[in-house]
């Protein structure tokens, strides 16, 4: 691997090919309309904005163009969580992957990035939660038509996405410094294996962890809760390792009724990334 857009193109592969991840396609399970094959299209299709972050090029632009390629696919949404992680991931892998330095990248952000990332919404269909009360005219799903309000309050991207915490913890990693992105690759250098493999693991200790927000933003909070303790009741028992077939069974249950801890996968996605950058694991 040369880069970090090489990198975070592996991470994005190697995330799906893990498995079993709960309510979430992966090697072993697709999910009636999204299947294993659009998220490897999706990583292949967002290329080009990886790129464009390893370049230097602004962070909204790069996010707009690898979410519009990853779009091309005919699944939809496979990876716009994972890439908002993974973009300034990217760019700040050029200086040193500290969370310092990530920091940095996502305090420099401007106006023009936030448009950018509005942009990215007229690209797919993503699943998110109001606006605050005070702030309809932010509201991420009128896409590109938000924009003037954008420029009007003249909101950076970090301002906008401060707007979606806490209901939105992929939003939460861009003003806490990536905490559980890292907190991830360090799971990942901990644990035995192969890579892929360990996906699973990881995300079963992060779904563990917290309830997954977008469970919550599509089915409430308290199927978020019942689904984040039955995944902790499986990391106490260390069931990853000893009993695949509960985790397995768990992951058949979360499929069939629909539930899908994406936000989890992303965080997953993120700290295989760190972790290959940091060379903690190597393929």
């Amino acid at each position: 691997m040369n880069g970090p857009a090489d990198r975070a193109q592996l991470a994005l592969l190697l995330e799906v090919a893990g498995t079993p991840k709960p309510g979430n396609v992966d090697r072993d399970r697709d999910l009636p309309d999204l299947l294993f094959e659009h998220f490897l299209a999706g990583a292949i299709g967002a290329r080009p904005g990886l790129e464009l972050a390893e370049a230097g090029d602004p962070i909204g632009t790069a996010f707009e163009r690898a979410v519009e390629g990853m779009a091309t696919q005919r699944g939809g949404n496979t990876q716009f969580g994972a890439l908002l992680l993974l973009i300034p991931l990217v760019r700040a892998a050029a200086e040193g992957m500290t969370r310092p330095q990530c920091e940095s990248v996502v305090d420099e952000t401007s106006v023009s990035d936030a448009a950018s990332f509005y942009r990215a919404f007229d690209h797919v269909d993503v699943a998110v939660g109001d606006p605050p009360p005070d702030a309809p005219a932010l509201d991420v799903r009128r896409g590109a038509d938000a924009i003037p309000a954008v420029r009007e309050r003249g909101l950076d991207l970090q301002s906008v996405l401060e707007l979606g915490v806490p209901g939105d913890d992929v939003a939460r990693e861009w003003v806490t410094g990536f905490e559980r992105s890292f907190a991830a690759a360090d799971r990942f250098a901990d644990r035995d294996g192969p890579i892929a493999d360990r996906a699973g693991g990881v995300y079963l200790s992060l779904l563990a962890e917290r309830p997954d927000t977008l469970v919550a933003t599509r089915h409430g909070e308290s199927v978020a809760a019942d689904v984040h303790e039955r995944a902790a009741t499986l990391a106490d028992r260390n069931a990853f390792e000893r009993d695949r077939t509960a985790v397995a069974d768990f992951a058949d249950d979360l499929v069939a009724a629909g539930i899908n801890p994406g936000t989890t996968a992303d965080l997953t996605a993120a700290g295989l990334f760190i972790a290959l950058e940091r060379e903690s694991i190597t393929v």
